[in-house]
């Protein structure tokens, strides 16, 4: 969903699993779906460990418990800190799709994959990459109260742990900063600069 980024304050979904790849964040059947609603996608997010053979939930995976459980929207969930390389695997653009659909807005982490990275900016979700220790705070922080809030600044490029004070600087790359930030895909930063490009086009 296109929505302009600024500041994100959020409580968080701790998914601690190292080397998760796309295949576990979306199962390889749903890349046959010829839709793009973000509902479908949604419902697919980590639909393998969220649910059993037969369709009923797992109660022990973290989406499940009843702290977790509520989907993402303002203020709520919009966050996901998770584990080593994140979306690891193959490039399906899927898992992006996937975590857009289901609400979040930023995940956070020690390390991602590279194409996944840039597939997750291309889709409006932000992905912040901090330090070991800070990532590890942040999963104690929520184990010992789901209700704990992060606060990621894009103008600044902090995220700050607002039960500890603790902040870190993320980096990001100034075209996608500017585009999250005015929430434009590739095809509208190319229209906003129409102008611009027609202008050279001419001196040429």
């Amino acid at each position: 969903m296109k929505e302009k980024f600024d500041l994100i304050q959020s409580t968080c979904i701790p998914i601690a699993i190292d080397n998760c790849n796309t295949d576990l964040i979306i199962p390889a059947r749903y890349l046959a779906g010829t839709t793009r609603e973000s509902d479908f996608f949604g419902d697919a997010f980590m639909h393998d460990l969220r649910y059993d053979a037969d369709g009923k939930k797992i109660p022990d995976f973290v989406m499940n418990r009843d702290e977790f459980s509520e989907k993402p929207h303002a203020g709520v969930h919009e966050i996901i800190v998770a584990g080593a390389n994140w979306g690891s695997g193959s490039s399906r653009e899927h898992a992006a799709w996937a975590i857009a659909g289901y609400g979040v807005r930023v995940v956070i982490s020690c390390s991602f994959a590279d194409i996944h990275r840039n597939n997750l900016l291309n889709n409006f979700v932000l992905p912040v990459v901090v330090s070991i220790a800070f990532q590890q705070e942040l999963f104690d922080t929520i184990a010992r109260n789901p209700q704990a809030e992060v606060k990621v600044d894009v103008p600044e490029q902090t995220v700050t742990n607002l039960t500890t004070g603790h902040s870190e600087r993320f980096e990001l790359n100034g075209y996608k900063k500017y585009c999250l930030m005015n929430a434009l895909d590739d095809i509208d930063f190319l229209l906003e600069n129409t102008a611009k490009i027609e202008a050279w086009e001419k001196e040429r």
